[in-house]
């Protein structure tokens, strides 16, 4: 066997990623600052392992700099996680920052940037304040688009001169996945409709915000973070060909078509 040495170019990107709900726990959250991901621990807490949620997670928050320090000994060029949406800001209406918060990102990004490492920020990672979940039915309403692009312009101006690498969502097809489609997680509430409207909703959403980012002309890039799923078709039977064709339709073009050709699949359009 033949072992062949290759060396990584300068240039690519060796980097980790996380989100804030998932690492940073609850220290310092005010009331009413609920993520989705903290509904669905309070309120059904035996579906976690062991128990163990978000309210502790890793303890980001406060042990960053330690946890910056460990990245720079990997060897890591490049970091990407969120902001928590539910506690950037202190009123989701008349998007209010909350500057405790918001201060620690500037904590963060600094110690990320003074050791070498880039960050690389996504707005929501299944972080939909819950008070937008409960008052308007979250992505199903038009109205957080809107709220959203006001959430994301607060971010980008603060932001904007340590972070250049933006996107909009993680994964913006799961959190309605698990809920509306296969109810399988809180509030486990199955309706085919409604997990419609959150896709092509994040997509609106994703657009208005890459347009405003642009219009108020920050340098960087705005994506967005999928996981696209490869289909192939059982066998070469009409039906099992149909199926793949479904299959890649709901999961994969409805959001890379717009978000690369700037179309909807014309399958979708009635």
């Amino acid at each position: 066997m033949t072992t062949v040495r290759m060396t990584i170019p300068d240039d690519f990107i060796l980097g980790a990623a996380a989100s804030a709900w998932q690492t940073e726990g609850w220290s310092g959250k005010k009331p009413g600052q609920d993520s989705w991901p903290d509904l669905w621990y309070k309120n059904d807490r035996h579906v976690w392992h062991n128990g163990y949620g978000p309210a502790v997670a890793t303890d980001f928050i406060n042990r960053f700099q330690e946890d910056v320090q460990l990245m720079k000994l990997a060897g890591l060029t490049h970091y990407r996680t969120s902001i928590n949406w539910s506690r950037f800001l202190t009123d989701y209406e008349n998007v209010t920052v909350d500057e405790e918060y918001a201060a620690y990102y500037d904590q963060l990004f600094d110690a990320l940037l003074a050791n070498g490492i880039t960050p690389m920020i996504c707005l929501e990672h299944y972080e939909l304040p819950g008070y937008l979940l409960e008052k308007y039915g979250g992505w199903g309403s038009k109205t957080v688009v809107e709220l959203f692009v006001r959430y994301a312009e607060q971010v980008f101006a603060r932001y904007h001169p340590k972070v250049t690498r933006w996107f909009t969502f993680n994964e913006p097809i799961v959190v309605q996945t698990r809920v509306y489609l296969d109810a399988l997680r809180w509030p486990y509430e199955q309706n085919t409709s409604t997990w419609m409207q959150w896709n092509y909703h994040k997509v609106l959403a994703t657009a208005s915000v890459v347009k405003r980012f642009r219009e108020l002309g920050y340098p960087g890039t705005v994506g967005c973070i999928l996981n696209p799923e490869v289909t192939y078709p059982r066998s070469r039977a009409p039906h099992d060909l149909r199926a793949a064709e479904i299959y890649d339709l709901f999961y994969n073009r409805m959001f890379l078509d717009p978000l690369v050709h700037g179309v909807w699949p014309p399958e979708l359009l009635a």
